[in-house]
């Protein structure tokens, strides 16, 4: 038995994006989880995150989703509300639970340990039957991340099958691997099926260790080279402290200098906040390399707070970028 939410859509959307959001909670206190008392409740949720950046910056987003008929459930459609999300294709399944997860606090700028209680989630149960031809067309932007593509074989087939309509109807698409190992099969499976998703973008944005995992590759170049062979339009490499690298089909190419942070307090939400930095300017028609300012700035800032979304600025934080 499902059911959904009664929120009318309304009129056309900018972007649309797919994925799962848990419930999350962050110790309060340093050292190990077994050992923390008390923690900080936020949402997360790797697509949910850009879309809430999205929706900041006064683009109209739409997240598609199934969540559990239970107070995490609950929670996190407050916080789509709260954030001005559409929400209209997110279905509440009372069969299956939704998925949360506990991140360690760490004050020397090096990655939280997470833990996620998400397998057998609502959010896993996604599927083509999730997609509706008339909400996807009505955004001219799709965006994808590995994260929901690693959820189940049944939410892969549904990026896929989204992936393949948005690209036959013209509108553009952006990728963000987003490497879960820990949620695949083995490493080679993650590699064949996020690389197919990948040749149905437009602009596709790893990290380093990301491209050389998924195309063998150690040089930006040739990680670059890897996808635009398969038809993608850019690829956006980011290179950590170097910023990012990118290179498009038309063989334009250069670094873009990073925005120095000297307070680093969770590293978790960087590619997020850079992807939404990224995806605003391009769909504003601005160049690739301003884009890639605008995506390390986003992500400059992220990294200064202990949430995933908190440090996602409006249009007015962000200022001129």
């Amino acid at each position: 038995m499902t059911t959904h939410h009664t929120m009318h859509h309304n009129g056309p959307l900018d972007v649309v994006t797919i994925g799962e959001a848990m419930a999350m909670f962050i110790a309060r206190e340093t050292g190990d989880l077994a050992a923390a008392e008390t923690f900080v409740k936020r949402a997360a949720g790797a697509e949910l995150n850009v879309a809430t950046g999205l929706a900041r910056l006064g683009l109209k987003v739409g997240w598609v989703s199934r969540i559990g008929d239970d107070a995490f459930g609950r929670f996190i459609c407050q916080q789509l509300e709260k954030e001005g999300i559409d929400h209209a294709r997110v279905t509440v399944d009372k069969r299956y639970p939704t998925g949360f997860q506990l991140k360690s606090k760490v004050d020397d700028g090096s990655d939280p340990l997470v833990e996620y209680f998400r397998k057998g989630s609502a959010a896993s149960h996604l599927s083509v039957d999730d997609f509706d031809a008339d909400y996807f067309g009505s955004a001219r932007h799709l965006h994808l991340s590995g994260v929901a593509a690693a959820l189940s074989e049944s939410s892969l087939e549904l990026l896929k099958h989204t992936a393949k309509e948005m690209r036959a109807r013209g509108k553009t698409i952006s990728f963000d691997p987003n490497l879960r190992p820990v949620l695949w099969r083995s490493e080679e499976e993650m590699r064949k099926q996020l690389n197919l998703l990948a040749e149905y973008a437009d602009w596709v944005l790893p990290g380093e260790k990301e491209g050389l995992i998924l195309t063998g590759y150690r040089q930006p170049e040739a990680i670059a080279d890897f996808y635009l062979d398969k038809g993608v339009k850019a690829v956006v490499i980011k290179t950590g402290c170097d910023g990012a690298w990118y290179k498009t089909a038309q063989g334009k190419q250069g670094q873009v200098e990073a925005i120095k942070v000297d307070n680093v307090v969770d590293t978790v939400g960087a590619g997020d906040g850079f992807a939404v930095g990224v995806i605003s300017a391009l769909l504003e028609g601005q160049s690739l390399p301003q884009a890639i300012r605008r995506g390390n700035k986003i992500g400059s800032m992220a990294i200064q707070v202990i949430g995933d979304s908190e440090g996602l600025p409006t249009r007015q934080q962000l200022g001129d970028v």
